[in-house]
């Protein structure tokens, strides 16, 4: 790879890892104290809504944006048709859930939530304006752009969110952050960007939809897949289980997509300009596959291992129950990076049709799985969802093994030492809950013996990404700062 498209991956990676460690640290904080205000009732209405606003998302998108970025030629008529027919999907998507709202409340018996439909729905609206404006600043990689208008909409409904929270709004706290925080971010991001759209449109739609569709129709159904867990949990079960379920699952997955995406979304564009040459496509799948592992596997095996007395210090005992799924969670985002960066090449390389039938195998053998598991218990499901991370894994791999010759075998062989690393570090910070000490000293001792175990280990080993980290990325990141 020449300097020139080093600097840019690197620039790219610093603006979206700054943006992405920011804002989930932001979200985080601002999650523990609402945790520790709200009720797990709270949160479990407003995760059954967020389940169908995740699917208008992927709706909305109909794989246009990603389409925008891996198109070689672009210009001002794809942008502008692409976006007044996102316009016009997001308020007709909208329109459906505001009718919708009385009759899902019914289904879940709470005539309460119909509001809270509504209300969560109209980021729906928001994102409709946002959408390919945020593929225009990806496919330019102005990331900056993403670091302020993120970092804006994440301070001011954190602002909101606390203030209706202590003023005792309970449920609509939650509601007012989440459309905050889209509407800021958006209105950011379009005062920062120079890109406008023209009245000329429509023209284009049709070869920019021909790619998108089948990613499209990969992502509903791998979204329905994800959510269908939460449909069935906050059906069957309880809203506070869901709650426990989802907090374990948001705490490692906002860890694990701060990492992921800010690599991928910055490779995307670049492995797409590459998309002739194979061989440097799979150069760069295999260094984000190493890069993410090297900061994921630490970080979600050490969550893992100390969960209990983090969760007791963040969140309080009243959220204890969601420590098993929590550890579950870990397990599984510890070798995601695998699956989110197989699929990235595939469609760099403009194959979105292999794409979506690899995405249809995963999710039918994934659909056993959760058949198989829904009625025993909430914590069957998640076992289920750790089994199904590790058969995605493989039928991604493969994928890419026809495409850019690098298949599961050779991929496990590249991570394996970080993964053996990461465990063994985490393992020596349990050990420290037999000193029975309390829980904020005992999880300051682990976090220092955990990280001094893990980087004295990648120097003896001589972890490769632990030298590309100190030689390329290190370097280049430090003049960033200092400039």
């Amino acid at each position: 790879m020449n300097e020139k498209k080093e600097n840019v991956i690197v620039n790219g990676f610093f603006w979206r890892f700054a943006e992405r460690c920011g804002v989930q640290l932001i979200s985080a904080v601002v999650s523990i104290l609402l945790a520790r205000i709200l009720t797990p009732d709270d949160y479990g209405k407003v995760a059954l809504v967020t389940v169908f606003n995740n699917i208008m998302y992927v709706l909305l998108d109909c794989g246009i944006g990603t389409a925008l970025v891996q198109k070689k030629e672009v210009d001002e008529l794809d942008y502008s048709s692409a976006f007044f027919f996102s316009i016009v999907i997001s308020f007709v998507l909208y329109g459906g859930m505001f009718v919708a709202a009385p009759y899902l409340a019914a289904f879940y018996n709470d005539p309460s939530m119909t509001p809270i439909f509504r209300g969560i729905s109209l980021t729906v609206a928001v994102c409709g304006i946002k959408t390919i404006q945020q593929a225009h600043v990806t496919r330019n990689m102005k990331f900056q752009y993403f670091f302020y208008s993120a970092f804006a909409g994440a301070i001011v409904s954190t602002i909101l969110g606390l203030g209706l929270a202590y003023m005792g709004f309970g449920v609509w706290a939650l509601v007012v952050q989440q459309v905050s925080n889209i509407t800021v971010d958006t209105l950011v991001l379009w005062k920062l960007s120079s890109w406008r759209p023209k009245m000329e449109f429509w023209q284009h739609l049709k070869g920019l939809l021909s790619y998108g569709w089948k990613l499209l129709a990969s992502s509903l159904s791998s979204v329905i897949y994800n959510n269908l867990r939460s449909l069935i949990i906050g059906k069957m079960y309880t809203s506070a289980d869901l709650a426990y379920y989802n907090q374990g699952d948001n705490l490692t997955y906002n860890i694990a997509s701060s990492v992921d995406t800010s690599i991928e979304s910055v490779l995307f564009p670049v492995m797409s300009s590459l998309q002739d040459d194979r061989a440097q496509v799979k150069n760069m799948t295999r260094r984000s596959i190493k890069t993410c592992t090297y900061i994921i596997a630490p970080v979600m095996m050490s969550t893992a291992f100390c969960a209990e007395p983090l969760v007791r210090l963040i969140l309080t005992e009243k959220w204890l129950p969601c420590v098993l799924f929590l550890r579950v969670f870990c397990l599984g985002y510890a070798c995601w990076p695998i699956i989110t960066a197989n699929l990235n090449a595939a469609k760099a390389v403009g194959r979105s049709d292999l794409y979506l039938k690899c995405q249809l195998l995963n999710e039918g053998v994934c659909i056993l799985l959760l058949l198989a598991t829904f009625r025993v218990s909430v914590e069957a499901i998640a076992y289920g969802m750790l089994i199904t991370n590790v058969v995605t894994q493989i039928l991604d791999a493969q994928l890419n093994k026809k495409l850019i010759g690098y298949g599961y075998l050779e991929q496990m062989r590249d991570i394996l030492p970080t993964l053996l690393l990461a465990a063994g570090a985490g393992l020596c910070m349990y050990l420290v809950i037999f000193l029975h000490l309390p829980d904020l000293l005992a999880v300051i001792i682990q976090v220092v013996v955990g990280l001094g175990i893990y980087l004295t280990g990648s120097a003896i080993l001589e972890l490769d990404t632990f030298e590309y980290f100190k030689d390329v990325l290190a370097p280049s990141i430090r003049q960033k700062l200092k400039r």
